[in-house]
């Protein structure tokens, strides 16, 4: 069979390193540039823009330069570029490399505010524990091959280590218990 599957324009991919995908000397230059490229009217672009800003909380620092920014916040300013060009799909590639607790908690309150808003996220994670109570759907790739499809609680039935994934379930009984063997 073939085909033509078409997406310009309406799936955003959020990187591994965020910093990597930061254009703009500030936030604001950031935001825009996509919407820009897309051919946005500058109503339009303006709206989209401030919306996106204000849903990631960063519209009071619209005018700051995006190098001074945290691991957090540059994830954010990636999200709101992606947002800013109104994407209706937003792929996040490891959301959580290299946050803190705080950082998490804030990329996971984004997620579930842009389910809120009928946005389709698709989390690429090893992370299980830190992501999978937000999903809906949970896909295992293992060495080139999807080998589960399925819900969450379907998936955590699974013998994950199989696939070389511990189950973010498993109990601790004693500190010993928090090493990896």
């Amino acid at each position: 069979d073939s085909g033509t599957v078409s997406t310009f324009g309406r799936v955003g991919l959020v990187f591994q390193e965020a910093e990597t995908q930061i254009l703009g000397e500030t936030i604001l230059e950031d935001v825009e540039f996509g919407p820009k490229n897309l051919g946005f009217s500058p109503d339009q672009l303006n709206q989209s823009v401030e919306d996106a800003l204000a849903f990631t909380g960063l519209l009071d620092k619209k005018n700051e330069a995006t190098h001074f920014l945290s691991g957090g916040q540059k994830r954010r300013l990636a999200i709101a570029c992606m947002l800013a060009m109104q994407t209706p799909v937003i792929i996040l590639d490891e959301p959580y490399a290299n946050l803190d607790y705080g950082g998490v908690k804030q990329v996971n309150s984004l997620i579930e505010s842009l389910k809120a808003h009928n946005k389709t996220v698709i989390i690429v994670s090893h992370e299980l524990e830190k992501c999978l109570g937000l999903s809906d759907h949970f896909i295992v790739l293992f060495r080139g091959r999807k080998v589960f499809d399925g819900t969450p609680a379907e998936g955590l039935e699974q013998n994950l280590s199989q696939w070389n994934i511990r189950n973010p379930l498993a109990r601790y009984d004693k500190l010993n218990d928090l090493i990896w063997k």
